[in-house]
């Protein structure tokens, strides 16, 4: 069985590859551009935008931190000064999900981290520690496609996606857009610079801890064959593959 896992980095196709049978895969945002068999997110503002779309009630998706609760008069819920708060429309619904951050990274911490690293640019290591800043509180609808991702957990979108795959009965694995990053370029990613993504003008990230999620899959299931298209092949193989 083989199974197409799309990451977003600016190699990525812009329209999805067709034929050879693929299951697929994408993250975050991609559903803006084609619908994927399968829609993993990891980041809470990136599901609520996900939800209200409506896409979720059409296509399976796959959320962290996602509990149904109960209907809560979410007027009641204390939140920290200067917390942003997103909240979807309820609409006549009775359950929702609450996920959030709440804690902005103090200026102590940030200053000691960029005494830590005098290399780090401070606008760049704020913008991302506070990023996700805020508590979400979507309304859902009781017959939606949405699936809690038991494990892995903290995980990049993209990896996680990949350990779903494989999960689900993987033998060939197809990866594009998985371009890695450099905090010396910019951020590599097709949305960067709209809405729940970071600025155009941000700085890429140190991919340690992608690289070791990226083992522990290949640890994990060794009997499954890893491609990342553009370079351990390229696009034109693939596409002459499946024609």
């Amino acid at each position: 069985m083989r199974h197409i896992v799309y990451g977003n980095g600016e190699s990525r196709p812009k329209k999805p590859i067709i034929g050879g049978d693929f299951i697929t895969w994408g993250c975050n945002a991609i559903y803006r551009d084609f619908t994927v068999d399968n829609l993993v997110s990891v980041d809470y503002g990136m599901q609520q935008e996900i939800y209200e779309s409506g896409y979720a009630l059409k296509n399976k998706c796959w959320f962290t931190d996602w509990e149904i609760l109960p209907p809560i008069d979410t007027s009641m819920i204390a939140l920290g000064e200067g917390v942003p708060v997103y909240e979807t429309e309820q609409n006549g619904k009775q359950l929702c999900v609450i996920q959030g951050n709440t804690h902005f990274t103090p200026e102590d911490a940030i200053k000691d981290m960029m005494k830590e690293n005098p290399n780090l640019d401070e606008n760049d290591v704020r913008a991302k520690c506070n990023k996700d800043v805020g508590l979400y509180i979507t309304w859902i609808e009781k017959n939606d496609m949405v699936e809690r991702i038991q494990y892995p957990l903290n995980w990049s979108a993209g990896h996680t996606a990949a350990h779903l795959a494989c999960q689900s009965g993987a033998e060939e694995l197809y990866m594009c857009g998985f371009d890695g990053s450099n905090y010396s370029e910019p951020l590599n990613n097709i949305y960067k610079g709209s809405k729940n993504y970071l600025t155009a003008d941000s700085r890429g990230f140190n991919t340690t801890n992608w690289d070791n999620q990226f083992k522990l899959v290949q640890k994990e299931f060794s009997n499954v064959q890893f491609y990342k298209v553009g370079t351990d092949l390229t696009y034109e193989e693939l596409y002459n593959s499946i024609r």
